[in-house]
């Protein structure tokens, strides 16, 4: 049968996320199932987490970050993020005040202090109100554009110009030393480097891309997608609601732009100012491959647009025709080229219509982007679902062939190499 993958940027995501889709944790990391037996031992599969359980958000979680290329501590962190409870959740599976120890003998020192450090500062206020609400989306895009400039200034002919106002805005709200928050807990000061609030930027990332839907989206009155957690339908919303993507992308695109301000604005540092003691400047900082490697903002209203148009075509194509459903599909990519699964159900109809040079073009889009994210945006089917389905189809596609009887359908699933 033929290869499901040519591509080779889209073989070596398939490869570093195969391990994940069959369960080879050891070979992820020799420790890694020992880990996981012990989030399972102390209960943290019978709790309850936005879309599933706690121990699948934090596997998944680690998963994300694993797939992102960052370092064992970060990922080790995401794996435990919220193990002593955190400003978002109550979920102290490890009480911080006698568990540190244990988490520390099974984690290490360095990935223990990030995962303590992140459940105790009040992230919410941070992230948001201090950092992300201080920028437009246009200043965004604009910074990102002067940033990439004194960055190649830096690098290729030592310039530097602290006067720049990306870089005076950013030095503004996050200075080079770091910020001081208080212990969400005791109220104590808690000083925070600047390289930690960029990892804590890039958990957030990973942390809201795996839990949020159209569940949020009610229960916070996010109508206008900008995911500012300003509403109150506590009372009204009913979990898990219609399991309608999750108008969270907007929010989650401004993140991956001011993390890769936050980046730029540290290696600009180092290259004037050589490495400094106590910044943290052993975490390498990675930049996620999502949102074309954190350089494009999503709009807001086109964000929704393109939902609203996806989640048409594929819940009224039966209806409606496949015609009228190529038409949203298309229309939701072109507003929203960021996410996968509408290029795989556009995959699917073109199967159906028997167009293989375009099902094999849109499956191998669609398969790219819901690998580089580790986390379906459909949030109804899992993302190794997501991924099998989508493999299917590419590799139908390649040969193509699709079934033209319903038994036929159900009679797919296998993928090969």
């Amino acid at each position: 049968m033929p290869s499901t993958t040519q591509n080779p940027y889209l073989h070596t995501l398939l490869e570093s996320a195969r391990p994940f889709l069959r369960g080879e944790l050891e070979s992820i990391d020799r420790d890694l199932p020992s880990l996981v037996a012990v989030l399972r031992s102390v209960g943290a599969g019978e709790c309850w987490h936005k879309h599933g359980s706690f121990l699948d958000h934090l596997i998944d979680i680690y998963k994300i970050l694993k797939l992102w290329k960052a370092p064992p501590s970060v990922c080790l962190c995401g794996l435990f993020h919220s193990a002593y409870s955190n400003s978002y959740v109550n979920l102290a599976i490890f009480d911080p005040s006698t568990g540190r120890d244990t988490v520390r003998a099974h984690v290490g020192e360095a990935a223990e202090r990030l995962i303590y450090l992140f459940c105790v500062v009040p992230r919410q206020p941070l992230i948001h109100d201090d950092l992300l609400f201080h920028y437009t989306d246009s200043q965004l895009i604009e910074h990102l554009k002067h940033s990439e400039v004194s960055l190649k200034n830096a690098k290729e002919k030592h310039l530097f110009n602290g006067d720049e106002p990306w870089r005076k805005k950013l030095q503004s709200i996050l200075p080079a030393d770091g910020v001081t928050v208080k212990h969400i807990k005791t109220g104590e000061d808690v000083l925070v480097s600047r390289r930690l609030v960029a990892v804590f930027l890039l958990m957030t990332m990973a942390d809201f891309s795996d839990q949020l839907f159209n569940f949020q989206d009610i229960l916070f009155d996010n109508s206008n997608g900008r995911l500012e957690f300003s509403g109150n339908n506590s009372q009204i919303t009913l979990w898990p609601g219609n399991g309608k993507p999750g108008l969270w992308m907007n929010s989650i695109s401004r993140m991956g732009a001011l993390y890769s301000l936050i980046v730029r604005e540290e290696d600009i540092f180092i290259e004037q100012n050589g490495h400094v003691q106590g910044r943290d400047e052993e975490i390498e900082l990675v930049i996620p491959p999502v949102f074309d490697k954190c350089t494009r903002v999503l709009d807001a209203e086109l964000q929704k647009e393109a939902r609203e148009l996806y989640w048409e075509g594929v819940c009224e194509a039966s209806n409606r025709g496949l015609d009228w459903a190529e038409e949203r599909l298309l229309t939701s990519v072109d507003k929203n080229p960021f996410v996968g699964e509408p290029h795989v159900v556009l995959g699917q109809l073109y199967l159906s219509k028997a167009k293989f040079e375009e099902a094999e073009k849109e499956a191998e889009k669609g398969l790219r982007l819901i690998l580089e994210w580790g986390s379906p945006w459909d949030k109804r089917m899992s993302w190794e679902g997501w991924v099998a389905w989508t493999r299917v189809l590419l590799m139908k596609a390649k040969e193509k062939s699709w079934p033209q009887h319903s038994w036929g359908i159900l009679n797919l699933g296998l993928v090969t190499k």
